[in-house]
């Protein structure tokens, strides 16, 4: 009883603390791969019972958060707050089982809350938390399960294993780990109820492949997921990315300092709930650090509690005179990196980049809304799906498009043919005049191996595409410029 009113207590404040740091964002449209395929996805099982997406590309996600969405959606009715608020309920999830599974580990109720603050404060988790993407519910699941295994509730632990290879594939490897576990053991049995996962996600596998002939979905995706990802140096890369995340960027250093005086001074890392826990975390890391080209972070938001747990274990060993600055130091670094951007390209979605993104977005939709509805913008998705259908939060109807594959100059000046209107640019890619793109070697290394290329400047639009400026935007280094053909009507640019 007294673990049931722990947990309910640890839901509920992680509820009014998730809700309470979001609530300025509830109405916020969607933003890059939500609008690509997290939402439409969702919406073609609401409103036709599509399984499998009609109105974006399919892939090898399964559809398990697109089915939470869509019933979410049939009981409050469609809308972008119930999208977010969804999801803030998923991430309160989290936090309340990161502070219960703490206990599991051996940590004092006091460090069992460092660790969920920590969590709380950390940047990738606190944008993760509003959008509708599939590494929070695999985070979430994760931790249900490791609950669940660690409580020696085997079978429910296998029967949540199915529920979060059905939220996102490469989850896949949490159930393996654990039946490797259970077989070195010695409990065979047991060990056999996690084939039911693998037998889940190869169910979803057939009828995929089956419905489109592809057995991750399309040959696009196939490739830029597995043979892109895995060149030798993008996989060196990649690793260096996770190692430089988890333990040095947003001041992680400071938990990663305490991580390595506990390893060398102590032993609280031993026993079996600490081996499970780190081997589920490590083989996490591996996968996703070889399966994805783009590498992003958030893919390793189910190790985050993984690793606060750890932090906080470590703090715990580390003598009060620097454990408390070194607490401050990286909650303080933590809450800091929420608005302030590397010196190097990054997702906007790590940080509250993203807030700028959309907010320019917005503007430059609701300006090319009133002064060009009737012409065909050009400009590289996601503004294109946020154009072309008002579910998504920038438009109130839909708008002509021609989407290109991207901004980059070689690009753009073959369009000169077509005899462009109207043209979008923005940026794409964080690209800051001190940051690390003003070295020559970086912008050789980058357009070898990640297919980097300079944006049309403003000029060659002038000269080549023949358009002028009619409108931009700043907001927190990043920009929205709108050209078109000189015209009579064509309001006055709008400078913020």
């Amino acid at each position: 009883m007294n673990r049931r009113r722990g947990t309910a207590l640890a839901l509920a404040a992680s509820a009014l603390a998730v809700f309470a740091l979001h609530w300025p964002y509830l109405r916020l449209p969607y933003f890059w791969d939500e609008l690509g395929q997290f939402v439409p996805a969702g919406l073609d099982i609401l409103q036709h019972g599509a399984w499998i997406p009609r109105s974006t590309v399919p892939n090898s996600h399964p559809p398990g958060l697109m089915a939470y969405l869509a019933l979410v959606w049939s009981v409050v009715g469609y809308s972008i707050p119930a999208t977010r608020a969804a999801m803030l309920v998923v991430a309160a999830g989290v936090v309340a089982a990161t502070y219960g599974l703490a206990g599991r580990l051996g940590l004092r109720p006091g460090y069992a809350i460092l660790a969920a603050v920590l969590l709380l404060a950390d940047p990738l988790f606190q944008m993760q938390s509003l959008l509708a993407q599939l590494d929070l519910p695999a985070a979430l699941m994760t931790a249900v399960v490791l609950v669940l295994f660690l409580d020696d509730l085997v079978g429910c632990a296998a029967a949540a294993s199915v529920a979060l290879v059905l939220m996102k594939d490469t989850s896949v490897v949490v159930p393996v780990v654990l039946g490797a576990v259970l077989l070195r053991e010695g409990r065979r049995k047991d060990a056999l109820v996690f084939v039911a996962p693998l037998v889940a996600l190869g169910i979803w596998l057939a009828v995929l492949w089956h419905e489109t002939g592809y057995l991750f979905g399309s040959p696009g995706y196939t490739h830029y997921n597995l043979t892109y990802a895995l060149h030798p140096v993008r996989v060196t890369v990649s690793v260096l990315r996770r190692l430089y995340f988890l333990f040095v960027a947003d001041f992680r250093w400071v938990g990663a300092a305490a991580l390595l005086y506990s390893l060398w001074k102590t032993d609280v890392f031993q026993g079996r709930a600490w081996r499970v826990v780190l081997m589920v975390g490590v083989a996490q890391t591996l996968l996703v650090t070889v399966l994805g080209g783009a590498a992003l972070e958030r893919y390793l938001l189910p190790v985050l509690p993984v690793l606060y747990w750890a932090y906080a274990a470590a703090f715990s060993t580390v003598p009060m005179r620097w454990r408390v600055p070194a607490v401050a130091v990286l909650g303080g670094g933590l809450v800091s990196s929420w608005f302030l951007n590397p010196a190097f390209p990054f997702p906007y979605e790590n940080n509250l980049a993203l807030v700028d993104f959309v907010r320019l977005h917005q503007e430059a939709a609701s300006y090319l809304e009133k002064h060009y509805a009737g012409e065909t913008i050009y400009t590289a998705w996601p503004l294109t799906g946020a154009l072309q259908r008002p579910a998504f939060g920038y438009v109130d109807r839909p708008m002509a498009v021609r989407e290109t594959s991207d901004l980059r100059a070689r690009t753009l000046l073959q369009l000169a043919g077509e005899r462009p209107r109207v043209l979008v640019l923005y940026s794409r890619t964080w690209e800051p005049k001190w940051g690390a793109l003003r070295f020559c070697w970086v912008v050789r290394f980058l357009t070898r191996y990640y297919e980097y290329g300079p944006d049309l400047t403003r000029e060659e639009v002038r000269s080549v595409l023949h358009l002028e400026p009619a409108a931009r935007w700043e907001r927190g280094g990043q920009w929205v410029e709108v050209y078109a053909r000189p015209r009579s009507q064509v309001a006055a640019a709008p400078v913020h």
